[in-house]
């Protein structure tokens, strides 16, 4: 992405010998300053004293820093994902390790391809999945025969890591291997030593093999093995072999560098702290840490006043946002349709690199080994927006007044070098040369000195006033604002809380182009069709064949019916057809009109099961929650009014940011009566579905017929005992 930057780094030169260099690394508490004023910098993990006060505390907080390696990989703002395998090959999400090699035959796969596309899309390194849960491994290790070399592809003698990582160097991407501790093939998974020697093993191949690697990706995800016993994985170990043979790579996840955080929609916090109480990576210690404080991944605060004060430690330990393009993380045929908007794709960008975060955003390539046409338009469509909107800073011409003036060091921006504050609350007012109109705000603070900023306001002077035209907490690396346009002469940025002077690196208004809102596609109980945008006076059209619509397609004036199912594809245009939005894609079954819920083991007053067939995503079922209520197995039963043929069925969790009550393991039943019935899945599981709760469709094996179906609970996806669902439906045969 262009951007024009108003305040760059502001160096403050350090002299410092080789001795104290040595002394600094390995105890890494003090840097003398060519000021003569010492300035602590605990890099990476601070510890306080027993008794500390919380003043103390929070100016500690203040000078935590992150590594050199840290601070490359945060820099990177934008990587991508590679979720390829067997799961690409079986249509399922977690393998179970059964998988046959003979599966994997990508007779197509281009890994330049890969790497152009993604590049082109303005990714700045990429992440293979070397190994995935179910245990087949990409490259020809010596390990295991789960692998490459027992599949048809290239006659054994191909090397998915190795043409990947060679693309990479060749476009001058960054590369990371994801290698999952949990391995649900391996016959030694659950024999501790034997299987951490093991993974030890596979780790070693993939850090010498290949040159060098610059982020592994340790999932969280485990279970037992197939011999039924929990691994105890030795993380320390794991650190120690990376650091060893590659000791520039940052390790995510269940590693010390790089934090998940905390959920799969690709959105971070507004409060995103880098400096936290969680503490990183997988081993007893760290563990320990955690479960004193009551806190991980997925807590809402990870670095508050309030969290310090209960801490004992803290970490630079910043946050990496991973999400798919698609609905699922492997390549599923079905959802080719399903690829995220680039409204979508926009929002997510900035709730996550606007949000004092990296976005790693997953990009499956499908069964010919190449990624989809539909996913690298939208990465192109992404780049393009990105940059029309960061391309022009019209901070650049502006003034700033005198007593911050003082502070840089002239040139032809406004700024060249970093505010540093004096005093909290402080000001930074700029004349922006002229009237200006923006929609976007950025900030960056210089993270290299810690993150202070607690929170701020944004002040414009409009007509002779003063205005607050947005606030919030965090900046950290960098935070993106969007607001509604606003013109204005002058603006002022005011730090109003912070935990020491605060040094600000950037600071930049843009002007964003208008962006068309996609259509909604919505289907009611009886098959009603309706398409709105949230775009005003739009001209929607849609088709029913498959087709792309375009300006000459039928208009969309009114509901439809859609009785019987099918595909509705619907676009929004604007200015006389010029601009267009994205082309929305609902698959749509039966109605449920004649459907009707003949028995459940529980609802509550306000949700009741008819919830769940109401044709309505928005509504749901839930049973009753709390203590001392109802546990699995729940169930629901469903008289369909007449033998239909089925192909398969779906379960879509509950609306909404709140997916308390989402199903993971269930069986699901079929009868022609109602009275006697058949068992189609015994103990199945939505793979992934805690992480990533979006619809799950299941395919029989063949097609069946029935009235009635019955789905049954076993699990829940956070081990609750209560469930909910916002649809439950079948896919009929048409």
């Amino acid at each position: 992405m262009k951007q024009t930057t108003i305040f760059t780094l502001f160096l403050m030169l350090t002299t410092v010998s080789l001795t104290a260099q040595n002394s600094y690394m390995e105890n890494p508490r003090m840097i003398p300053l060519l000021n003569s004023v010492a300035q602590e910098r605990y890099v990476k993990r601070v510890e306080f004293e027993e008794g500390e006060t919380l003043e103390s505390k929070i100016h500690k907080a203040a000078r935590v820093v992150p590594t050199q390696q840290q601070l490359n990989w945060q820099k990177l703002e934008m990587t991508a994902f590679i979720h390829f395998g067997i799961n690409t090959f079986t249509g399922r999400e977690w393998g179970d390790g059964s998988e046959s090699p003979e599966v994997f035959n990508p007779a197509n796969l281009d890994a330049r391809q890969w790497v152009k596309t993604l590049k082109d899309g303005g990714m700045k390194m990429i992440i293979l999945t070397a190994k995935h849960h179910d245990g087949f491994c990409l490259w020809p290790t010596k390990t295991t025969d789960h692998s490459v070399t027992s599949s048809p592809w290239k006659n054994g003698k191909g090397d998915v890591v190795k043409e990947v990582k060679e693309a990479c160097d060749e476009f001058g991407m960054k590369f990371g291997v994801y290698l999952s501790p949990w391995d649900r093939n391996a016959g030694c998974y659950g024999n501790s030593p034997v299987y951490n020697q093991f993974f030890l093993d596979q780790l070693t191949e993939l850090l010498t093999w290949y040159g060098e690697v610059d982020e592994v990706w340790f999932d969280g995800a485990n279970g037992e093995g197939p011999n039924g016993k929990k691994q105890v994985y030795d993380w320390q170990a794991y650190y120690n072999k990376i650091e060893e043979l590659q000791p520039n790579a940052v390790v995510a996840i269940m590693g010390e560098d790089v934090r998940w955080v905390g959920t799969e929609t690709g959105y971070g916090r507004e409060t995103e702290w880098s400096v936290t109480a969680l503490a990183p990576g997988g081993t007893k210690e760290m563990t320990a840490i955690n479960k004193k404080l009551g806190i991980s991944a997925q807590s809402e605060d990870l670095g508050s006043r309030y969290l310090i004060r209960k801490a004992d430690h803290l970490f630079w330990y910043p946050a990496e946002v991973d999400v798919s393009i698609r609905p699922g993380w492997f390549y599923h045929e079905e959802e080719d349709n399903r690829v995220k908007s680039l409204a979508k794709m926009t929002d997510i960008y900035f709730n996550s690199v606007g949000m004092n975060a990296v976005l790693l955003l997953n990009v499956p390539p499908d069964k010919r080994g190449l990624i989809h046409k539909n996913d690298s338009v939208r990465l192109k469509e992404l780049k393009t927006y990105l940059d029309e909107t960061f391309n022009h800073n019209l901070m650049q011409r502006a003034h700033f007044s005198s007593d911050i003036q003082s502070q840089t060091i002239p040139g032809d921006n406004i700024f060249g070098a970093a505010w540093k504050t004096q005093d909290i609350p402080a000001a930074a007012e700029a004349n922006l040369n002229g009237a200006k109109t923006f929609n976007v705000i950025l900030l960056q603070e210089d993270i290299s000195k810690g993150q202070r900023v607690e929170q701020f306001k944004i002040e414009a002077l409009i007509d002779n006033q003063w205005e607050t035209i947005t606030s919030s907490t965090t900046i950290g690396y960098k935070k993106l604002i969007r607001i509604p346009k606003t013109t204005a002469s002058n603006i002022r940025l005011v730090i109003e809380k912070a935990r020491d002077n605060a040094v600000i690196s950037n600071f930049g208004l843009f002007l964003a182009p208008d962006m068309l809102s996609d259509p909604v596609i919505l289907r009611d109980k009886t098959g009603k069709i309706t398409i709105k945008t949230e775009t005003e006076g739009p001209v929607i059209t849609y088709t029913l064949d498959g087709t792309t619509p375009s300006p000459s397609s039928k208009i969309y004036s009114e509901p439809f019916m859609l009785e019987d199912g099918g595909t509705v594809k619907a676009r929004a245009f604007i200015n006389d057809f010029e601009e267009q939005s994205s082309v929305v894609t609902r698959e749509f079954y039966m109605n449920k009109s004649n459907w009707s819920v003949v028995d459940k083991s529980d609802e509550h007053d306000n949700y009741p099961a008819d919830n769940a067939i109401d044709g309505n995503d928005e509504t749901m079922w839930h049973t009753e929650w709390g203590d001392n209520v109802a546990s699995h197995p729940h169930h629901i039963t469903v008289d369909m009014g007449e033998k239909i043929k089925l192909k398969g069925f779906y379960y879509t969790p509950r609306a909404g940011e709140n997916k308390s009550g989402t199903i993971y393991k269930y069986s699901f039943f079929i009868s022609k009566n109602g009275k006697k019935w058949k068992k189609i899945i015994d103990h199945g599981e939505f793979s992934n579905i805690a992480n990533n709760p979006i619809r799950q469709t299941v395919a029989f094996q063949d097609t069946l017929k029935a009235r009635y179906f019955k789905m049954v609970s076993h699990e829940g996806a956070y081990q609750e005992d209560w469930i909910s669902a916002g649809e439950i439906g079948i896919i009929n045969v048409k």
